[in-house]
């Protein structure tokens, strides 16, 4: 049913609960910048640059530090949320991967009594298999 050759699919349960150091600042990150407090804090940050016009020289330099800040801070959180959203997403297809694995043991199993289940469990072990295959692309 998988991509693996193994036909016996991931269980959530199988997955190990031990996250690598950048997977566990990532996701802390992610719930950091996802507080109504930390948009707070960036929208002070913009209010505070605005009137600092007058303390830099040139009118480019005073945007150059707030263009520069925030494409700093935007460039570190696309690259931690995406992540945080590519293991999230993972975490789901394990789940429906299981999901579709339980089914299909239980629609082979009726299969005998009802024969129409063992063609829509072939259909449903080709679809995930398909999207086994889409994955690996």
């Amino acid at each position: 049913m998988s991509g693996h050759k193994s036909n016996k699919a991931t269980m959530p349960s199988d997955i190990s609960d031990h996250k690598p150091f950048f997977d566990r600042f990532a996701t802390a990150a992610s719930n950091f910048a996802s507080k109504a407090w930390f948009f707070a804090a960036c929208l002070t940050l913009v209010l505070v640059w605005a009137p600092s016009v007058f303390l830099f020289p040139s009118i480019d330099t005073w945007q150059l530090v707030i263009n520069t800040v925030t494409t700093i801070v935007t460039f570190l959180l696309v690259a931690l949320l995406q992540n945080t959203q590519a293991r999230n997403d993972d975490a789901t297809q394990h789940k429906l991967n299981a999901l579709a694995a339980g089914l299909a043991a239980l629609m082979g199993e009726l299969s005998n009594e009802y024969p129409a289940l063992g063609r829509e469990r072939e259909e449903l072990s080709d679809a995930v298999g398909l999207e086994d295959r889409e994955s690996s692309e």
